[in-house]
């Protein structure tokens, strides 16, 4: 298109410089990294903070552990990472900031953000195999509290950036429905794990429309609710928990496993503390020859230092090595964790009597020819009791078109949403499988 004559061709004339500074501004404002999930298709993460940190050796740590931990023992496909889980959570949050305030909920730029970057976060301070560590080797300290350390250690490193992000993470900022989407009965936690690992498991029941959730999410007075017409998926999203929480979480063969390594963990720290020379990676070695009480980890940086070095290859690399070992228990049970041989399991609903668990004890002794005291690491009787819904924690409420609202547990017209919130309490009797 010729230049008017009024100016000269040469006005419209752009210079090679301004050319690259014009797409140098454009590249900026567009900047983005671009993750591909499996679970939810393309996942967006703005450069700044956000990416800073994604890709921040803290949260790339979670590349190394499983979200399931031993459950692979049964669903081999549960081969997913914290970090993977973590993502998915994030972009749950990205939706759900959308839909609410394109239905007139304020939220400063500021503040999503801020919460955004506490999803990503929310799961930074889980070690390997879930809460194995938490009953052995790292006694008193949950991983909510490690990843509270963690958190504001990052947030020192970026120089405030994230102080914001812990008042939400803490329930500290006045907006609650906030701390609400991180952690409450529906948080985006619970709609990425239920959703991604049904996807791996392959169990089916899990399959949750964390979609329509979203699209029916809304605030009143500063407590996040459920737009009526989303009650029927709020009570397939507790249903599907339910389902999930005994098929795959609390399998009855995941216990076992799990009850096998912390016997296993147990009886190595017992020989570290006898003196007996153990391989293990150092991060590993610091825990099993030092006891680590929460207020030495509070106190003492190595503890977290040795923490945050951990994974799920340091425990398999020692078991490998820990399956020739001259201690026959150590080697019993490290053999069992690498071939899976894995404890018998018995359910009831009623506790197993003392003389069923001492007679068991008798014929481990007996077969594997070692003391009783020793055999009572081959037996474990934990007792795990559930509810998928607890009204008085914080109540899921349905939101009507009078602006009235009800608690679900009264509001769904299934039986079976009144009888979540009941504690279901089973009894497991794991031990070393008998040869007649």
């Amino acid at each position: 298109m010729p230049a008017p004559a009024s100016l000269p061709a040469s006005h419209f004339v752009i210079s090679q410089k301004q050319t690259t500074f014009v797409a140098k501004y454009l590249a900026m404002s567009y900047e983005r990294k671009i993750i591909n999930d499996p679970v939810f298709g393309f996942i967006n993460i703005p450069k700044g903070l956000l990416y800073d940190i994604v890709r921040h050796p803290l949260l790339q740590r979670l590349t190394r552990i499983k979200q399931l931990g031993l459950s692979s023992v049964v669903y081999p496909g549960a081969q997913h990472t914290r970090f993977q889980h973590s993502l998915g959570a994030f972009y749950l949050m990205s939706e759900a900031i959308q839909q609410l305030t394109a239905k007139g909920n304020f939220i400063f730029d500021s503040e999503a953000e801020a919460v955004q970057a506490a999803i990503l976060m929310h799961d930074i301070g889980h070690g390997p195999f879930s809460h194995v560590l938490e009953n052995t080797i790292v006694q008193g300290v949950s991983h909510e509290d490690i990843s509270l350390m963690l958190m504001e250690r990052i947030n020192k490193e970026m120089n405030g950036q994230l102080t914001l992000a812990i008042q939400i993470f803490k329930d500290e900022y006045p907006k609650r429905f906030l701390h609400q989407l991180v952690s409450g009965q529906l948080d985006m936690d619970r709609l990425d794990y239920l959703r991604r690992d049904s996807f791996y498991t392959g169990v089916t029941e899990g399959n949750i429309g964390s979609a329509r959730i979203i699209k029916m999410l809304d605030v009143k007075d500063d407590h996040l609710v459920v737009e009526s017409k989303g009650i029927y998926s709020i009570e397939n999203f507790l249903t599907a928990r339910r389902l999930m929480y005994w098929q795959v979480y609390l399998h009855k063969t995941s216990v076992a496993y799990e009850k096998m390594l912390i016997s296993t963990l147990l009886r190595a720290k017992e020989l570290a503390g006898k003196g007996v020379d153990l391989f293990a990676p150092p991060a590993l070695k610091f825990f099993l020859y030092n006891d680590i009480s929460r207020e030495t980890f509070y106190n003492n940086p190595d503890c977290l230092e040795n923490y945050i070095q951990l994974d799920d290859n340091d425990l398999w690399t020692a078991l490998k090595v820990w399956s020739a070992h001259s201690d026959k228990v150590l080697s019993t049970l490290s053999l069992g964790m690498i071939n899976r041989n894995i404890f018998k399991v018995e359910i009831s609903t009623e506790p197993f009597s003392e003389e069923r668990k001492k007679e068991i004890t008798r014929q481990i002794s007996k077969q594997l020819d070692i003391p009783l005291s020793e055999a009572g690491y081959f037996i474990s009787t934990p007792g795990i009791e559930k509810n998928m819904y607890d009204p008085a924690d914080d109540s899921i409420d349905i939101l009507y078109n009078d602006g009235s609202t009800k608690n679900i547990a009264e509001a769904s017209d299934m039986l079976n949403i009144s009888l979540l919130s009941k504690k279901v309490k089973k009894y497991y009797l794991c031990y070393q499988r008998l040869h007649r």
